[in-house]
Parts: C-alpha cells; sequence; structure tokens
C-alpha cells in the first residue's frame, strides 16, 4: 500500500507504549486503544499511519479493526481505501460486508452496493438486519420486493430499522398503498420513519396525507420540514411552502441547503422577488453554502421573478457551476426575451468544454424564436444531433413556435405533421397562437378539428379559437367553440394576477373587489382610463369572447386581472420603482397595448410573466415586440 506512512511520530507518545534503551517494545497499544485512535482520527494521515502500524504487527485482520478502519476511511472520504481494508480481510464477517455494502450506499454507489451484497449471498455470509437497512436504500421498487421476502424469511421484517427502509423502498417506488400498510403495523413509529412516509406522500403527490403526519409530530428535525416544504412547492402549492417555511424558521430549527433549493423554488414559481431577495440574505448571515445546487436555485428563482440582473450577478459568483447552472441563466434570458445573450453564453459554455443538454437547447431555440432568428434556429435544430440530442416535444414546439413568429405558418403545421414522436395540445396551441396573431381562420379550424377528433383539445386551445372569431367579428364561431366546451365539459381557467408589495402577494382576478382597497384601486383604474383616452387609446374589443355591446366590451377589459394589479402597484410603490406581475394565463392584446402606453405615461417599468414568458414593458415598447 504505497500511500501508507510510517507510524513512529504517531505510536512515539510513552501512554500507548514503552521502548527500552535497544528500541524493541515491550508492548504495543490494546485493541481498546487502537479502535479509540481509530475513532479519533481527523485526517487521511493519522488514519494511514494506524493502519500502516496494524500492518507490521498483523493487526489488520482483527475483524473489529478492520471494521473500524472500514468505516473511518469512508468518513473521511476515501472509499477506495476502505474497499482494500475490506479486500484484505481474511475471512469477512456479515458485520464487514455490511459496513462496506452501508460505505458505498452512503456515497450514493447503489449498483456497486448491490453486487456487494450478492456477492455475500454466494459467500454463503446470512445479512442481518443492518445490512439489511443498508443494502434497501439501493433498491429499487421490483428488487426491493424480493428482498423484502428475503427479511420475512429470515425473520428481519419487523425490526424498526428494517421496517422504516422498506418504507421508503415501496414509497420512493410510488407503491404508497404497500409504504402506508407497512407503516400502519409498525408497533411504534421514530422519527426517522415518520420522515420517510411523511417523504413518500409529499413526492407522489398526496400533500395532504402527508400534512396530517407532519402536524401530528411532537419533534421535527430538518429533514421532515424538508420534504414537507418540497412536497407543497413541487405540487403547485408554493404558496404553502413558504408559510411553513416561515414555521420552520419560527420553530428555532436551522434550514440547510436542500431547505434553500425547495423554499427558491415555491418563490420561483410564485415569482416573488421581495421574499426570494429575503432569503438570499438570510442564506449570506448564516452562512449556509452556496453550492451549485444552491447557486442554481437562485438563478432560477432571479430569472422567473424578473431579476435578471440578480441572476446574472449570482452566476458570475459562483466558481462550481455544472451544466444545469449554465441551463438555467441561458433559459433566464431567453424566457426575457434577451436572445443575444443566450446565444452567446451558449458559446462561452461550448469553450469551457461542457456538452449541451436538451434543456441547454430548449433554452437556445426559444432564444432563436423570440428573436425571429429562423435560420439559425434550424441550424441549432439540426446541432442536437452533434451532441446525441434526439429531439422532444418541447423543441418540436420551440422551432413552431419559430417558423409561426415568422409568419410561416403552413411551413409550421407540416412541420407538425412530419414529426417523428407525437403532437401534444402545448404544441398545437403555439400554432393556433400564431393563427391569432396573423388572423388565419382556416387554418386555425382545421388545426382545432383534429383536436376535436384526437380528443387533445384544452380549455386553452378553445379560447384561442374563440379569440379568433371574436376578432374577426364571427359571433357564430365564438357560440359554435363554446359549444363544443359545454359538450366536452371544458372550463375556462380564470384569469388571474399577482403583484408582491412589501412581502405580501395579492391576487385578483377581472372584476375583483375583495382586495382592502378596491376603492382606491378603482379610482386609479378611473385615472388610468383618462390617461388612455387622453393619448387616443382605442381598446382592442374585439378580443372580448362576448356579443356585447361596445360600451360593455370597453368595461369588460376595463377590470381584467392586470389591470387591477397594476393600479395596485402604481397606489402601492413609490414613483419610479418597477412594478412585476405574475399573470396565469397569456396577456391579453389590449392590456398588452394599454401596459406598454402606461409605461411610457407614468415613466415606470413593468415586468410581466404570463403563462408563455416575460414582458418588459418600457417607454411605450414591450421586449417581446408583440409576439407571444
Amino acid at each position: 500500500m504505497a500511500e501508507i506512512m510510517s507510524g513512529t511520530s504517531l505510536f512515539s507518545n510513552p501512554l500507548l507504549y514503552t521502548t527500552n534503551t535497544t528500541t524493541k517494545y515491550n508492548h504495543s497499544p490494546s485493541p481498546d486503544r487502537l479502535k479509540f485512535l481509530i475513532d479519533k482520527s481527523k485526517s487521511i494521515r493519522q488514519l494511514l499511519q494506524i493502519h500502516a502500524f496494524l500492518i507490521r504487527h498483523d493487526r489488520e485482520s482483527d475483524p473489529v479493526l478492520n471494521f473500524k478502519l472500514q468505516q473511518s476511511y469512508s468518513s473521511l472520504g476515501h472509499l477506495k481505501h476502505s474497499v482494500t481494508v475490506f479486500k484484505r480481510a481474511h475471512t469477512p464477517t456479515v458485520f464487514s460486508y455490511t459496513a462496506i455494502i452501508h460505505n458505498h450506499v452512503i456515497n450514493d454507489l447503489y449498483k456497486q452496493a448491490f453486487v456487494l451484497y450478492i456477492q455475500m449471498l454466494t459467500q454463503n455470509i446470512e445479512p442481518n438486519a443492518f445490512t439489511f437497512s443498508s443494502i434497501f436504500k439501493t433498491c429499487p421498487l421490483e428488487s426491493g420486493k424480493v428482498l423484502h421476502s428475503q427479511a420475512i424469511k429470515l425473520g428481519y421484517e419487523s425490526d424498526m430499522y428494517v421496517r422504516t427502509a422498506l418504507v421508503d423502498v415501496y414509497a420512493r417506488g410510488s407503491d404508497i398503498v404497500s409504504a402506508r400498510k407497512l407503516f400502519n403495523t409498525m408497533p411504534e413509529r421514530s422519527l426517522v420513519s415518520l420522515t420517510a412516509m411523511i417523504t413518500g406522500y409529499a413526492k407522489n403527490g398526496h400533500v395532504q396525507e402527508a400534512s396530517v403526519l407532519f402536524d401530528g409530530m411532537e419533534d421535527r428535525d430538518v429533514v421532515c420540514w424538508n420534504a414537507m416544504i418540497d412536497g407543497y412547492s413541487q405540487h403547485g402549492r408554493p404558496n404553502e411552502a413558504l408559510v411553513l417555511f416561515r414555521k420552520m424558521l419560527q420553530s428555532k430549527v436551522k434550514p440547510n441547503e436542500v431547505t434553500v433549493v425547495a423554499v427558491l423554488s415555491a418563490c420561483a414559481q410564485m415569482g416573488v422577488l421581495e421574499s426570494g431577495r429575503w432569503i438570499h440574505a438570510y442564506v449570506k448571515s448564516n452562512r449556509i453554502q452556496i453550492n451549485k445546487h444552491v447557486g442554481t436555485a437562485f438563478i432560477d428563482m432571479y430569472s422567473k421573478s424578473g431579476s435578471l440582473e440578480d441572476a446574472r450577478m449570482v452566476f458570475d459568483q459562483m466558481r462550481d457551476k455544472d451544466v444545469i447552472t449554465w441551463n438555467s441563466m441561458i433559459v433566464g434570458y431567453a424566457m426575457h426575451g434577451f436572445s443575444l445573450e443566450a446565444l452567446q453564453l451558449f458559446n462561452e459554455m461550448c469553450k469551457a468544454g461542457l456538452q449541451p443538454t436538451d434543456i441547454t437547447f430548449i433554452g437556445i431555440l426559444s432564444a432563436c424564436a423570440n428573436a425571429g432568428l429562423v435560420s439559425e434556429g434550424w441550424d441549432y435544430f439540426h446541432l442536437m444531433e452533434k451532441y446525441w440530442n434526439e429531439p422532444k416535444i418541447e423543441h418540436y414546439g420551440c422551432m413552431v413556435n419559430l417558423l409561426g413568429r415568422a409568419g410561416q405558418l403552413e411551413e409550421a403545421y407540416e412541420f407538425v405533421k412530419s414529426m417523428k414522436i407525437d403532437s401534444d395540445p402545448i404544441l398545437w396551441g403555439t400554432l393556433l397562437t400564431a393563427c391569432r396573431i396573423y388572423g388565419d381562420i382556416r387554418l386555425a379550424e382545421k388545426i382545432m378539428e383534429f383536436l376535436v377528433e384526437q380528443n387533445l383539445a384544452t380549455s386553452g386551445t378553445y379560447v384561442l379559437l374563440s379569440n379568433i372569431y371574436a376578432a374577426a367579428g364571427d359571433w357564430d364561431g365564438v357560440a359554435k367553440v363554446r359549444a363544443l366546451m359545454k359538450r366536452s365539459g371544458v372550463d375556462k381557467e380564470p384569469g388571474c394576477s399577482s403583484i408582491e408589495v412589501n412581502n405580501k402577494v395579492h391576487e385578483f382576478l377581472a372584476g375583483d373587489m375583495k382586495h382592502p382597497r378596491s376603492k382606491e384601486i378603482y379610482r386609479m383604474l378611473e385615472e388610468m382610463n383618462k390617461w388612455l383616452e387622453a393619448h387616443s387609446h382605442l381598446p382592442q374589443t374585439d378580443t372580448v369572447l362576448h356579443n356585447l355591446g361596445e360600451a360593455e366590451k370597453q368595461q369588460s377589459l376595463a377590470v381584467h386581472s392586470e389591470r387591477l394589479a397594476i393600479a395596485y402597484g402604481l397606489i402601492s410603490t413609490q414613483a419610479g420603482t418597477t412594478i412585476k406581475i405574475v399573470k396565469n394565463l397569456r396577456v391579453c392584446p389590449d392590456c398588452h397595448a394599454v401596459t406598454k402606453l402606461i409605461s411610457k405615461i407614468t415613466g415606470r417599468k413593468f415586468i410581466v410573466r404570463d403563462r408563455s414568458r416575460f414582458h418588459h414593458f418600457l417607454d411605450g415598447s414591450c421586449s417581446c415586440g408583440d409576439f407571444w
């Protein structure tokens, strides 16, 4: 063992042994003393010295010392040395096998751990409860079922550690029924078993069941809090994730990197920049490590909350960037319409030796679409083959968006028909959006007929077709679409806009009067309407999906949810402050035109994130170039 160093310096301590004048040993350290020294080793140098001593004095085969060495090497991050010690054991035991399996598991080397487990069985060494609790952490569901049977035969299924590990196996494999059955029959539930069940519920979308268990716990560690926060965040309940995070802080449980990633995901979904910045300040003041996972989560949060400047600052400060980090920044630029910056960053990433992934190309193709770079988009689409990336539905969608934006509707339609994979409603919706922009009713009807036949029509695609008919004044067409929606049981999703002010999120529906400051909001709406009249704004009433009189149509447009959010932003923030709004649907054409005009009148910048992209309104223009 080339790396093993002389043990003279470490063992010169007179407490360990004494020497005579001829420097021969009178006695060597006792086994208990050696175990103590191994356990207390804080560096690989110390451990190598002890190991060298054991080899010279033929003590390496001692099963307990061998076990201790394995564990210590692994804990210091030297799994190779741990494996070497294991292999040098003359007669491996269940303890040494369990140790080496466990060491591979904690280093995420699951396949190797499973191979070692099979090797142990071939040597007729029977696993114990600790072996099972370790190996279950490596198991996919089907293998776990086989090992479960073996654990039952050997009488270990009732062991609390084994049962907890089994709950985790079934929960990770999405077999919640079996996980719950095992969990419910546990005579006593530890913090670990409760956390395993909560994690299983949360990851599989059973957030309410997870919440009931979580609320009933007396003691909760950071892992348990993380599971619940992440469950809310990953299953469309970001506001509850943020509320729970605040409760976690109040409970004096210190968040870690996993907590930060989960709560930043919630912030990103809601677009709450102020809350995200507060979390950033908290991370810095509490010295939580900004590793590549946390840094990437900050980039994603800042990008989706409307602050590319902050996202780029985090990106530039990160030393350890992987391809996911680069992707997050590229996609951020693309969704905001900063196409040239996205393409430049792509080139820098390739020069840095990183291989693009399918997410990289989604960002790049979106950037090309936003800038109308048709030929460049085709080049990047074909470049995917060089990097062994087979185009997915998202990449085809980007190309349809690119062609549709350029007015090449027939080309886009033929492109979709020639795809190697099945299309989806989102892709067809992208093409319908282009039909709306260019008023192509014939193609829109052809697409909608296909979607209805294939049972692919959604509320979004129906509404797009209604918009096209309404814009053309074809109220019979609008009525036909409404009848189709009714027969299909499809409801139009109500528009909702939100704005964050002083770390509080305010939500508005169209015509909403529930806000405590509704009177002030509607007074501001009246003021805004006067500004629009003074600047000769003509409301785009052709987008109203009801055959109403002109006055009623204008009144309907004036109380759209994004108008209410804008009005609240104007009365609640200081002059010159950028107003950021998040909408769950696409911004309607009239509200888009109004926001451009109000940005010019007030000298304010408005950043609106709708379902498809970001709009930066400033001085009467929008970053989307009026195509979204």
